[in-house]
C-alpha cells in the first residue's frame, strides 16, 4: 500500500520541475535550435544558465525551492552553510544562503595543478561538523562539484547533499568524492533528457535537415 506522504512529495517535486522548466523558458534559458555543444555533438535544444541567473525573480524562486527544503518544521535551517563553485553556483549559494539564513562561500577553480580541483578563498572557512549543503546550475557530468568536494571534506564539513537546478547526466543519483571515495546525495529541480548526436547528416536529423547549426557563445552560425 503506498502511503500518502510519497505521493504527496512526488506531486511536490513534479510541481517543482514545471515550474523550474518554466522559468528557464520564460527567461529564454531553454532554447530550440540546432547547437553544436563543447563535446563536439550537436543537440535540438540548449541551456543558457545565465539567462535565468540574470532574472533576480527567477533565481529567487529557484533557490527558494531549496530553502524550504532544508528547513525544519521549527523554521530553522537544516544546514549550516551552502558552497558553490564559480561563477554559477556563486549566486545560487549566496541566494540560497540569504533565504535560509545562513552562510554562503564559494569556491574557484584551480589552474595548474593537475587533476581538476577547487579551493575556497581566503577568509572563507568550514568549522569541522559544519552541514554544508552543496549547490550549483547545470549537471552534466558533475565535475565542477566533484572537484569541490575535497575542498570541503579537507576542512571537515559534512556534506548534506548536492544539489542543482537541472540534471542532464542521464542519472546520476550520487557523486562520488575522488579523495575519499565517500558518496554523496544528488538532487535536481529538475531532471532533463535532451538527446545529442554525432554531427553529419548520417546521425544528426538536424544536419540531414539542412538546419544552420549555432555554436552558443559565438556571435553567428558555424558550419554544420
Amino acid at each position: 500500500m503506498t502511503s500518502i506522504k510519497p505521493a504527496t512529495e512526488l506531486t511536490a517535486r513534479a510541481a517543482i520541475a514545471k515550474r523550474t522548466e518554466a522559468l528557464f523558458r520564460s527567461s529564454g534559458a531553454l532554447r530550440d535550435g540546432h547547437f553544436l555543444l563543447k563535446s563536439g555533438r550537436h543537440s535540438s535544444a540548449y541551456l543558457e544558465k545565465f539567462a535565468v541567473l540574470s532574472n533576480p525573480d527567477a533565481t529567487s524562486q529557484l533557490c527558494g525551492f531549496w530553502a524550504g527544503r532544508y528547513r525544519g518544521a521549527d523554521d530553522r535551517p537544516m544546514v549550516d552553510l551552502v558552497a558553490g563553485p564559480t561563477t554559477g553556483g556563486v549566486i545560487l549559494a549566496f541566494e540560497t544562503g540569504r533565504q535560509l539564513g545562513t552562510r554562503a562561500i564559494f569556491a574557484e577553480e584551480v589552474h595548474g595543478s593537475g587533476h581538476p580541483r577547487r579551493e575556497f578563498r581566503r577568509g572563507f572557512t568550514i568549522t569541522p561538523g559544519e552541514r554544508v549543503l552543496l549547490v550549483d546550475d547545470i549537471l552534466t557530468t558533475g565535475g565542477s562539484l566533484l572537484a569541490m568536494i575535497p575542498a570541503v571534506e579537507a576542512l571537515g564539513g559534512e556534506i548534506v547533499e548536492c544539489a542543482v537546478l537541472v540534471d542532464r547526466s542521464g542519472g546520476l543519483s550520487s557523486l562520488e568524492s575522488p579523495s575519499t571515495g565517500r558518496r554523496y546525495s544528488l538532487s535536481a529541480l529538475w531532471v532533463l533528457d535532451l538527446p545529442t548526436f554525432e554531427p553529419g547528416a548520417a546521425s544528426c536529423p538536424l544536419c540531414a535537415a539542412g538546419t544552420p547549426i549555432y555554436a552558443p557563445g559565438s556571435t553567428g552560425a558555424a558550419g554544420a
